[in-house]
């Protein structure tokens, strides 16, 4: 009896070295360099004039949003262009003319293109139509949109249950694709909608809507210039966020100033050249005030230890806290200040590795300040303990009174250019009772009452045989959740997985029995019907909802867009027995707004107001409305420090981006700032930790973790020695993403544990 058909795919690609060059890592970020390379990475893709006609477009009030990260565009965009280096090289990735067609695929066999690397594989180009990769081949073929509607159709209506389908969201979907997405995968009858919030801010959700009634920040853009103090925590602008540097310089060009908290000195937050300044290009902004070197994951250590003083303070006689405010706005002040006081000084100040002298100009800071920013990202929330970051954030802006008033307040910064919206419109795993109400008034039919599966949960129903379908909704599944070998086994058990996409990428290669790639049009291409130009909305990291419209050529005749696509494979699903009418809704984007209105708070007057630079979803925390929460208040909470069984021979590893590249996508293979060209097999080590273990510049280590008695090993990295602190590790993902164990993650948020892995090296070949 033969074996079953089992295509040869590589998890990871190449692992072979690409002549790594060790430069100094900078002291500034933007300036001529970025002009340069975001030039070089356009002009090479797209051609000078198309690349210099639409830079000019990207996040204008009549043009495309950025597909990069989630920062909002200030009122009066910059004449010269609203637009970082990552946000060029982004556009460059979308509009590159090289294209992934039916002959493509016919040439090379998905084995083959698996072991190419992530940064060649993306280097492919867009994909131009529907191809479909049967079972037992080795290469996708066309197939015709109608046909790949009821192919989907039919696999569906095949499952004993709906929730034997998972139903993936990226960060890049329009608002009105998210909300189509998820209409259909509960009149399907299922609430498996992981996105990959999942994998980034869901920790912070979850914190700021226990203490504050609201899973989203508080602060506007324009709270950036009032800000007497804005503290940077786990995140790097420089290269995640570039055009945040700008709202920085504003702050400090207004009197105020900024305290970095990073295992790292990112270059950044050192230093911020404005490429559209004369000065800012010769001179620069120095932009850190102090920088608290944190151990990884030793944030809620450094917290405790810098609000215990501020407390200590307090009692001197000096007014340091907001007392009004506390007793006004607050619950759970007293059990907060019993906890600070479970623990002395020295034992925080050992913890987090901080120096003293720079916890003293902190408090001294932050005690003569109430209009008090905190920013963060990956840094605090991918942590066993990721919840308790977040909300010890908030202590420490309740403490102060830094809510709810011009300058002051939270301000988690999204790293997908829509992942916020998605929420917002209803995806989600989660039940929610009112809104289920509100899609049964509005469409006619009864949403399911049963939780979904998140990010973490569909892995392992899918790696279990418990789910058979995933589609997605565009992302790089595999190559963006953690443990990349289970993840691989977990999606090769499916009898279909669909992608969604602009791009090739690896989750293209590692498929279920069958796949299926659907082609999409991207933010910079324009979208017309009959004739007409169509636009799409999306939220900004800030809560404000606004336009997009691209202005280019779509890459191919066969493009359709998202929410043709939905309405092409509900209408395939449901025909006509159905009260929506899903064709209808997935060509008339104004009717899919429509419903919106009818079904969302705060997008009464989507269609209207989200003209210009757009307008403000509620947000209770702005007007101190925390009626929700318990008490009428927000709530202080007691976090416990984190907790970290290291060996000797043991370290604690973060994973981060290079400057070359976003979220998965590899722009190149350079990361200027920190002085590393053409490589991406990195290991940053302390050289002190490099001496004790008898380690040399360029050694060749494996990385290894072992939880639960299982080892996950990522091969052949090459120790560069940085300004780290000791016993602390970091590496670039997905190529660290090995490492990372499925089942180990944040409480309460699900979120993998990314940054704060406990690893040893073996010395590799």
């Amino acid at each position: 009896m033969s074996s079953p058909f089992k295509r040869n795919i590589s998890l990871i690609g190449d692992i072979n070295f690409t002549g790594i060059e060790l430069t100094d890592s900078k002291n500034f970020a933007a300036g001529l360099p970025a002009i340069k390379v975001a030039l070089q990475h356009t002009f090479k893709e797209m051609g000078a004039l198309e690349a210099l006609s639409t830079l000019s477009h990207m996040n204008q009030k009549n043009g495309f949003d950025c597909a990069g990260c989630a920062w909002p565009d200030p009122e009066k965009p910059s004449k010269l262009g609203e637009y970082c280096e990552n946000g060029a090289k982004a556009l460059a990735e979308e509009a590159t003319y090289k294209k992934v067609d039916a002959d493509f695929f016919k040439k090379y066999s998905v084995e083959e293109i698996s072991t190419w690397s992530d940064f060649k594989i993306g280097k492919s180009g867009r994909l131009t139509r529907p191809m479909l990769l049967k079972e037992g081949s080795l290469h996708y073929e066309p197939i015709e949109w109608n046909e790949a509607f009821s192919l989907i159709a039919e696999q569906l209506k095949t499952m004993e249950s709906p929730d034997e389908a998972i139903f993936y969201t990226s960060g890049r979907s329009s608002n009105e694709a998210a909300f189509l997405y998820g209409l259909f995968v509960r009149a399907y009858g299922t609430n498996n909608m992981p996105d990959c919030s999942n994998m980034c801010h869901e920790s912070s959700g979850v914190a700021l809507s226990e203490t504050l009634g609201i899973g989203k920040g508080s602060v506007k853009l324009e709270d950036f210039d009032e800000a007497e103090v804005i503290m940077v925590i786990g995140q790097n602008p420089g290269t995640n966020h570039p055009r945040m540097l700008s709202a920085l310089e504003k702050c400090k060009n207004n009197g105020g100033k900024i305290i970095s908290i990073n295992p790292l000195e990112e270059a950044g937050l050192i230093r911020f050249k404005d490429p559209q300044s004369f000065s800012g290009i010769t001179k620069g902004t120095s932009l850190t005030d102090i920088h608290l070197q944190v151990k990884i994951n030793e944030d809620v250590a450094l917290l405790k230890l810098i609000m215990k003083r501020l407390i200590q303070l307090e009692k001197t006689g000096k007014k340091v806290l907001d007392h009004q405010f506390i007793s006004t706005y607050t619950d759970g002040f007293e059990d907060f200040q019993k906890d600070l006081e479970r623990y002395t000084e020295n034992e925080l100040l050992e913890r987090c590795g901080v120096r003293q002298e720079a916890i003293d100009k902190t408090v001294a800071l932050l005690s003569e300040k109430n209009k008090i920013i905190i920013c963060w990202a990956m840094g605090l929330t991918q942590h066993k303990n990721g919840v308790d970051n977040i909300k010890e954030c908030v202590n420490l802006l309740l403490l102060k009174g830094s809510l709810g008033k011009p300058g002051a307040g939270t301000c988690p910064v999204r790293g997908h250019s829509n992942v916020q919206g998605d929420r917002t419109v209803g995806i989600m795993h989660h039940v929610s009772e009112e809104l289920n109400e509100t899609i049964k008034s509005v469409f006619d039919f009864t949403p399911p009452n049963k939780e979904g599966m998140d990010t973490v949960k569909a892995l392992e129903a899918m790696h279990e045989g418990r789910a058979k379908v995933f589609m997605g909704l565009g992302g790089n599944f595999v190559s963006a959740v953690s443990d990349t070998r289970y993840a691989a086994e977990a999606l090769q058990n499916c009898s279909l997985t669909v992608q969604i996409s602009t791009k090739l990428n690896r989750s293209h290669l590692i498929t279920g029995k069958t796949a299926l790639i659907l082609p999409t049009l991207g933010r910079s291409e324009k979208d017309e019907s009959h004739g007409k130009d169509r636009f799409l909305t999306v939220e900004n990291s800030m809560g404000k909802v606004h336009r997009t419209k691209g202005v280019l050529k779509p890459k191919s005749e066969h493009l359709k867009s998202e929410p043709e696509i939905i309405g092409g494979i509900a209408n395939a699903y449901f025909k006509n027995d159905h009260p929506v009418s899903w064709k209808e809704l997935g060509n008339d984007y104004d009717l899919i707004r429509q419903k919106m209105s009818e079904t969302l708070k705060g997008f009464e007057s989507v269609q209207k107001a989200s003209k210009g630079t757009g307008y403000y979803l509620p947000n209770n925390v702005r007007n101190l409305d925390f009626s929700k929460l318990e008490n009428g208040k927000a709530q202080f909470s007691t976090c416990k420090l984190a907790e970290h069984s290291v060996k000797q021979d043991e370290f604690i590893l973060m994973t981060i981006r290079s400057h070359d590249q976003f979220n998965t996508t590899i722009y190149g293979l350079n990361d200027r700032y920190r002085g590393i060209k053409n490589e991406r097999r990195v290991l940053f080590m302390n050289q002190r930790d490099m001496d004790t273990f008898n380690y040399k510049t360029l050694d060749v280590v494996d990385l290894v973790s072992n939880y639960d008695n299982i080892e996950r090993r990522a091969k052949r990295f090459l120790i560069i020695p940085y300004n780290i602190p000791q016993g602390n590790l970091a590496a670039y993902f997905p190529e660290a993403n090995m490492i990372v164990p499925h089942n180990h993650y944040a409480e309460k948020s699900n979120t993998p544990i990314s940054k704060s892995i406990i690893v040893h090296l073996e010395r590799g070949a």
